[in-house]
């Protein structure tokens, strides 16, 4: 059965190595954040250093997730001192689960923030596209996604929760997948 996957990529305003109150605010929900989707039902995995190092992205072991890469539009650092982006890489059993997870609960509180943290940059923050039952996405593979959505829009290759496919590459919606996964509700007469 075919898994989703979803990269985020957003330029932040200041470094991450910055000490200021506004970023360590920042870590603090992102870290919050990651607790609770990481237990969200239909959550699999995500991409994590396997040494855990604030701000080492780029020089970071991702093991099966591969070596760390951004999209051609980011320009700013790419030292623990410099680097100001956040990005995230995960797995999830279908779009449905995914979505409820980015768009309710504390991750909505931190979305309603983002422009507090994060540069409006005119490109997509984030792409879904499905894989294969037991292939890992890489930070590659989000990144060429991501510029995919960018060039061409939603399609099959690369998709947004607005504009979703299905696994076998037809339009698909959020709500209809609600649907088909929920038990019917009794109505009065």
């Amino acid at each position: 059965m075919p898994h989703l996957a979803l990269y985020t990529f957003g330029v932040l305003k200041s470094p991450l190595a910055d000490p200021a109150p506004l970023t360590n605010e920042f870590y603090d929900i992102g870290e919050a954040v990651y607790r609770k989707i990481g237990q969200h039902p239909g959550y699999l995995a995500r991409a994590e250093a396997a040494d855990g190092d604030r701000g080492m992205l780029f020089e970071a072991d991702w093991g099966a997730w591969g070596e760390f890469a951004v999209p051609a539009w980011y320009g700013k650092g790419r030292t623990a001192e410099t680097a100001a982006l956040a990005a995230t890489l995960s797995l999830w059993t279908d779009l449905r689960p995914a979505f409820d997870a980015v768009y309710t609960g504390l991750h909505r509180e931190a979305l309603n923030r983002r422009y507090d943290w994060f540069e409006r940059t005119g490109h997509p923050n984030y792409v879904c596209w499905w894989v294969s039952d037991g292939v890992i996405p890489t930070w590659q593979d989000g990144v060429s996604r991501l510029e995919h959505l960018h060039a061409h829009g939603s399609a099959p290759h690369a998709f947004t929760f607005h504009h979703p496919f299905a696994p076998e590459g037809t339009p698909a919606r959020i709500k209809e997948q609600a649907a088909q996964h929920s038990t019917p509700r009794r109505t009065s007469p």
